[in-house]
């Protein structure tokens, strides 16, 4: 595996808890940044792949038909659009 160095800037409050979480977990801090950051990257991916697969069949008549079904009922309260 390639690794790449990268400074790293975090506001002292965020390097604190992630140092402590590192601790608990008893890994080093670089490590606890390390596996966050590809966890994050990791669901973001999969949440964008899901997305783009549920939208491939996506069309307006789809969205046509769904909107149809939409009762035609007053918003309830709080729920109206200004204007």
């Amino acid at each position: 595996m390639s690794k790449a160095t990268y400074p790293l800037k975090l506001p002292l409050s965020v390097k604190e808890a992630a140092a402590r979480l590192a601790r608990e977990d008893g890994v080093s801090l670089n490590q606890w940044i390390a596996a966050a950051v590809a966890q994050k990257v990791g669901a973001v991916e999969t949440a964008e792949s899901f997305l783009r697969r549920r939208a491939a069949d996506a069309t307006g008549a789809g969205l046509r038909d769904f909107l149809a079904r939409v009762p035609d009922v007053p918003p309830q309260l709080g729920d109206e659009l200004d204007g």
